[in-house]
């Protein structure tokens, strides 16, 4: 009887200590808020007050009930709490933090759009750029609808050149077909100046206000900073007009006048009475910052849905610059330590979902869900140089699924690595991007460089891409990176708009970093490219029916560039090999090479096999590997004989990609509908080129 009265006992005082140490929120609350369950705050701002200031060693848990949570202002996290605080929502129905307002009162207009005004605009200057309706994100009017113009030349006028290596004032006067301003005519001067115009270059993009337009004679102008050298626009670069009503005529197509009228074409199937609109306000809803020598610390936030943060672009416009690096986030950290996200929800936004900026360290992404995203969806590190007494290090996205990304800024990467060392990007599904997948390091050449020990893994890469920009990998290092390995992953169906759709790709200056056990197949521009670099291994990878070419190099070099060894590479069109390989200082020897066609005569560049064997490769063989069916994507061997030759260790290609429940692993996967989609831009893109191969990628 005492027994049981002591755990009775133990029991209450249990519950006693858990309900002091939990904050209860709900959108709901109406009256007297204290935060406790019967009366809970209204505000994670309120909760947070409160949770922070806390006494005590005990895990101070806030308990965020489900609902929609509307921010007039980004949540700031300032201060380190004296216990550990748990930021927690229900994990079967998350709370959802919005940056956004509401649209309300629709009505029809004689065109069967519809419209709505929101009053914000007019009375404080609030700009809107993205719109979503029923969850889905909405095209700002744009023409043309699909696709793009193309420049038919372009001239620079420097007003003011400054010092660096592109002028800091111009003016371009871009020439195009008349036909394709037509659209323009009629416009005031001061709508003409509200219509932006998206540049695509090689690997980035311009987004500019027209400075004037004269339609007729098919020139635009574009003021600001001067043309980048590498990466001009000129004849045959492509290019948009958005954000004028005159371009409105497809479904899911909407324009804001400065009047703040709204006006949306809907979609098939949608209802004014029913439908939802949310219009971002806001362009960051999280920010952790502390100070240099006190970082914020000990914070989880677990089952909680970050939605709606806009991206509004400034007069001066964006010029290009590489993975949209200086593009802002939704949830921004800085000088923060043992940070965590598990199981959140970050989607609907005109910039990057989350970035690890400055001095984060021991920070985790773990099993969330990134999505429809208006640049990329994860940076670390800084893009400028750091103090390299507070680098970002030791992050970890684990196990994360995402997916859609560049709807705003096509250039934005799906996890980008600047100047960051010891980080973990593992076991995450990476799909449906219109650049590279990962992207490891920020120094071009042999300079100092703070991106090494970084750890690529067991990440399931595919559908990168579409045919959108050049220059891509799923997988992309630069500068100096000892210590750096890209391994276990799975890396397929990358397309490019022109050259540089490739699976691994050590860019300018890649130094010490190993490539092996990766499955690579289905890449425009090969399994495999190096620029330049030194002394990188790649090995034991398997590269299987890349396109124009399976392996790609470009820079000879006096140095030894990397080692290729005990590499299988299958193909059934293209060739083995692009570039100077035959020149270059590399250890390559131990390959296995099998042409499905039945060549019996192979060719190594210009070299037969005989000839090529005393360049490289001595010991390499000419043998079908031993695949179980690799048609139906099956590498599995059926036979090891041939690999046992070339000292091949056999990976299990399969435990790359999300893990958990079969909820979370199929919802990884891409519909059959996007895939499909895919397809038919590679195969329209490739007819509209060159008939060059009887197959395209999309056929495997």
């Amino acid at each position: 009887m005492k027994r049981l009265l002591f755990f009775y006992l133990f029991s209450l005082c249990s519950s006693a200590i858990m309900a002091q140490n939990t904050i209860y929120v709900s959108s709901e609350t109406k009256g007297i808020e204290n935060g406790t369950l019967e009366s809970p705050y209204q505000t994670i701002e309120a909760a947070l007050k409160q949770g922070l200031n806390s006494t005590g060693n005990d895990t101070v848990r806030i308990h965020v009930q489900a609902g929609f949570y509307p921010l007039n202002k980004t949540i700031r996290i300032e201060k380190t709490p004296s216990a550990p605080v748990l930021i927690e929502g229900d994990e079967k129905d998350m709370p959802v933090f919005s940056g956004a307002i509401t649209l309300t009162s629709w009505e029809k207009t004689p065109q069967g759009w519809w419209k709505t005004h929101i009053d914000e605009v007019t009375r404080y200057g609030v700009k809107i750029e993205q719109l979503f309706v029923n969850g889905n994100r909405a095209i700002r009017a744009r023409t043309p609808d699909k696709g793009w113009f193309f420049v038919e030349g372009a001239e620079e006028t420097v007003h003011y050149k400054g010092t660096g290596r592109s002028p800091e004032y111009a003016t371009q006067r871009i020439r195009v077909k008349p036909e394709d301003m037509e659209s323009l005519k009629g416009l005031s001067a001061e709508e003409l100046n509200n219509v932006m115009v998206m540049c695509y270059h090689k690997w980035d993009n311009t987004r500019k206000y027209l400075s004037q337009a004269i339609p007729d004679s098919g020139y635009f102008f574009l003021n600001g900073q001067g043309m980048k050298p590498w990466n001009p626009i000129g004849k045959g670069s492509r290019f948009i007009l958005e954000n004028y009503k005159q371009a409105m005529n497809t479904e899911g197509e909407w324009f804001l006048e400065t009047s703040g009228d709204l006006y949306y074409i809907p979609r098939k199937g949608e209802v004014m009475e029913t439908s939802v609109a949310y219009a971002p306000v806001l362009n960051r809803l999280l920010s952790i910052k502390g100070d240099k020598d006190r970082p914020v610390k000990n914070i989880t936030f677990r089952n909680l849905s970050f939605e709606h943060a806009g991206y509004v672009m400034p007069k001066t416009g964006n010029d290009p610059a590489q993975a949209a690096s200086p593009d802002d986030a939704a949830i921004q950290l800085d000088h923060a330590d043992n940070i965590r996200f598990e199981n959140c929800v970050i989607k609907h936004t005109g910039n990057y979902a989350i970035w690890f900026r400055k001095a984060c360290t021991n920070c985790k992404l773990e099993h969330s869900y990134l999505t429809d995203l208006g640049a990329g969806a994860v940076k670390i590190g800084e893009y400028e140089t750091p103090d390299p007494a507070y680098l970002t290090k030791h992050i970890t996205i684990d196990n994360n699924i995402i997916q859609k990304t560049g709807f705003v800024f096509p250039c934005g990467v799906g996890v980008a690595i600047f100047n960051s060392s010891d980080n973990k990007v593992t076991h995450n599904e990476i799909s449906d991007l219109l650049y590279s997948g990962v992207s490891v390091g920020w120094v071009w050449g042999y300079g100092k460089s703070y991106a090494v020990n970084n750890e690529i893994a067991y990440n399931n890469i595919h559908h990168i891409g579409w045919g959108e920009l050049s220059d891509m990998g799923a997988v992309y290092t630069l500068g100096i990176s000892p210590g750096t390995r890209v391994c276990n992953n799975v890396i397929h169906h990358i397309y490019s708009y022109d050259y540089g759709g490739w699976g691994l790709y050590t860019d300018e200056g890649s130094t010490g970093v190993v490539m092996e056990n990766n499955l690579v197949y289905g890449c425009k521009s090969g399994g495999f490219h190096q620029h330049y670099g030194k002394e990188n291994i790649i090995r034991n990878n398997i590269f299987a029916f890349n396109h124009y070419q399976q392996l790609q190099f470009t820079r000879v070099e006096d140095h030894q560039s990397f080692s290729f060894t005990s590499n299988i590479i299958l193909m059934d069109h293209g060739v083995y090999l692009a570039g100077p390989w035959d020149k270059a200082n590399m250890d390559m020897d131990y390959n296995c090479y099998w042409d499905l066609r039945g060549n019996a005569d192979p060719k190594f560049l210009d070299y037969d096999l005989k000839t090529w064997k005393k360049i490289k490769d001595k010991h390499s063989i000419i043998q079908d590997p031993g695949f179980k069916a690799p048609y139906q994507l099956d590498f599995q061997f059926k036979d090891q004989k041939a690999i046992r030759k070339i000292k091949f260790k056999p990976f299990d290609y399969q435990k790359a990609g999300v893990y958990g429940s079969s909820e979370w692993i199929q919802k990884a996967r891409m519909s059959k509908e996007r895939e499909e989609e895919f397809d038919r831009i590679v195969r329209n893109r490739e007819e509209s080129v060159s008939a060059l191969y009887d197959r395209t990628i999309s056929d495997i």
